[in-house]
Order: structure tokens, then C-alpha cells, then sequence
């Protein structure tokens, strides 16, 4: 983790001018082409959510910006990792939020989302033990394939965790699958130029291109 130098940091007055606004974040809504990934998750032996989830979260890497964070004291650091924290469903209908270490290799990221799923089941708690600023909060809808989607926002509490939420996954033509993807961000931190870099980065891991 690297702190910034606000006063030498080109982003400066952006920062600083988002940074004043009772809501900060602004997102973007689009349809992903899932037809590759649901293949390759397939031919891998791997859930299409684990899969999905382990790419998006490799595509924020790659992006700088998607690891700055602001710290309680208005400090802004740089994460070398950014972990998942998925809201995961129990056999009741309520949910846990979950902590899942990203790693690089996809074999070591199930086997950690197999085990927090397992803990959310055999809880009641909202919360994991890990509770950082180190994640982006990731949320499935599978059920519907939205266009649009809000959040539900503490406004006090200084909040600079991206959030992504995925949708359901339909068959809009023979053979071509798509899903529907919102990412909201907070603007001091993340421009539109970095949104966009992060969908194409998204769709080329979905499918395969390193």
C-alpha cells in the first residue's frame, strides 16, 4: 500500500472538488458478452459466478485508479490488492456479505469463495471477520436483467469501495449470451475514461484474452 501525496497528486483538484459532494459516486449500466466465459468456465470445470467474479476483480486490478481508496482521516492510499467482498445467499433468502482474497490463481480463488460460502450458510451474521476497505462490493442479481440499479448509501460515512453488481444472464439470440453489469464509483477517485478502460478490460478476460 502506497500513500499519496495529495498536493503533488494530478488529481488534485478533482479529488477535492467530488470530494465535497454529499454523493459523490456515478456508475454506468451495460450488457456483457458472456457467451466466451460461459465456455471457458465449462471447459475449466469452474462456476460461471466464481469465474465471473475472479475477472472482475482482475480488470480492476489492471486499473489503477479502481485501487485508491480514502481513508477515514481524508487521506488517499493505493491497495496493491483488491479482494471481493460478494453478498452471498443462505438457504433462508437472507444474505452475508463475504471477504474473498483475490489471487491470481483461479484454483486458490474458489477454493476461498467455496469457504465463505460455506461460513455464510453456517451464520446469521451480516458481516465476516475481515471487514476492510480493500474490496470492491460485488452483488449478484441473478434474477433479473436489469438496466439500471441504485445502491443503498450511508451518506455520513466516507465511502470510496467501487461497487459492481451483476445481473442474469440471458440468451438474446441463438447461441450469444449477455449479462447485464452496473459499476458505480466515487468520481474523486475514477473518471469516465477509467469506466471505460475497465469494460473492455472486463469483457477481454471474460473471454480469455490475457
Amino acid at each position: 500500500m502506497k500513500k499519496i501525496d495529495i498536493t503533488t497528486w494530478k488529481r488534485k483538484k478533482h479529488f477535492e472538488f467530488f470530494s465535497q459532494f454529499e454523493e459523490p459516486y456515478f456508475g454506468i449500466t451495460w450488457q456483457v458478452d458472456m457467451t466466451l466465459a460461459k465456455q471457458r468456465a465449462k471447459e475449466q470445470g469452474i462456476s460461471l459466478f466464481v469465474y465471473y467474479l475472479h475477472k472482475s476483480l482482475e480488470a480492476a486490478m489492471a486499473i489503477e485508479n479502481f485501487r485508491y481508496r480514502i481513508r477515514p482521516n481524508g487521506d488517499v492510499v493505493l491497495l496493491d490488492t483488491i479482494s471481493a467482498s460478494a453478498t452471498l445467499m443462505r438457504d433462508n433468502e437472507t444474505f452475508g456479505f463475504s471477504y474473498i482474497p483475490y489471487d491470481t490463481d483461479i484454483t486458490v480463488f474458489t477454493k476461498s469463495v467455496e469457504r465463505e460460502v460455506e461460513r455464510v450458510k453456517e451464520s446469521d451474521e451480516l458481516f465476516p471477520p475481515i471487514n476492510t476497505d480493500d474490496v470492491m462490493h460485488c452483488s449478484a442479481i441473478p434474477w433479473m436483467d436489469f438496466t439500471a440499479i441504485t445502491h443503498s448509501r450511508l451518506f455520513k460515512a466516507k465511502d470510496s469501495v467501487p461497487k459492481i453488481s451483476y445481473g442474469q444472464i440471458t440468451q438474446k439470440e441463438p447461441g450469444v449470451y449477455t449479462m447485464p453489469v452496473a459499476l458505480y464509483v466515487h468520481h474523486g477517485l475514477i473518471d469516465g475514461l477509467h469506466l471505460s478502460r475497465y469494460k473492455i478490460k472486463f469483457q477481454e478476460l471474460l473471454d480469455g484474452k490475457e
